[in-house]
């Protein structure tokens, strides 16, 4: 267990891996906080100037990405900490208003980041500490690219081809990932829209009759 004081510590996958909460207070129990540690994304907790009070597993490996990404020897990556210091500031302008910050970052297409910052006020911390969410947004797709492939009853190839799409890979992207020609790509896609309009027709059918 340790307790970040600066972001400007220097990052190593030891610190990452060892950031935990730093007071058993901060969260009620055991049970909540195994919850928050399977969360599909990211959660960061920090005080005002920048210590981190917790970080799951997801968040401590998404800053590492991050800030190899971007050679910063922050702990915190300074997209991450821009958009915490402009709530800061926000503050004095709308105190009474529920601020909530957000950016993107693309990393590539496998790794697009959506940063959430808000305020977060527990009774048992007598300052407000900054909420962070770190979502993946290409591991939320593939999610619910999966379950479209199990509803509309895909076969492997267009589950293959279904899921590439649904993450903004085009045609020809498709074609050259998966080693098939565009016009392969073209007529799986074509089978998809059949089957997901026919699944549409019959639940419209259900509803209507």
């Amino acid at each position: 267990m340790i307790n970040v004081s600066k972001i400007s510590t220097k990052i190593t996958k030891e610190n990452y891996s060892s950031v935990k909460i730093d007071n058993v207070n901060y969260l009620e129990t055991d049970f909540l906080q195994k919850i928050i540690e399977n969360l599909a994304d990211g959660i960061l907790i920090l005080s005002k100037t920048g210590s981190i009070l917790y970080a799951n597993k997801d968040a401590n490996h998404i800053c590492y990405q991050l800030n190899q990404f971007l050679n910063s020897k922050n702990l915190i990556p300074p997209n991450i900490w821009y958009l915490c210091e402009s709530l800061i500031e926000s503050h004095s302008l709308f105190p009474d208003k529920n601020l909530i910050l957000s950016d993107e970052i693309n990393i590539d297409k496998s790794t697009i980041l959506r940063i959430r910052v808000r305020w977060l006020n527990l009774d048992k911390i007598n300052n407000s500490c900054l909420l962070i969410t770190i979502e993946n947004r290409y591991e939320s797709l593939k999610n619910t690219a999966l379950a479209e492939v199990k509803q509309y009853d895909l076969t492997q190839r267009e589950g293959e081809i279904w899921l590439l799409h649904r993450a903004n890979y085009t045609y020809k992207e498709i074609a050259e990932q998966l080693y098939i020609t565009i016009n392969t790509v073209k007529k799986h896609m074509k089978n998809i829209h059949a089957k997901r309009q026919n699944l549409f027709n019959s639940i419209h059918k259900r509803h209507f009759f």
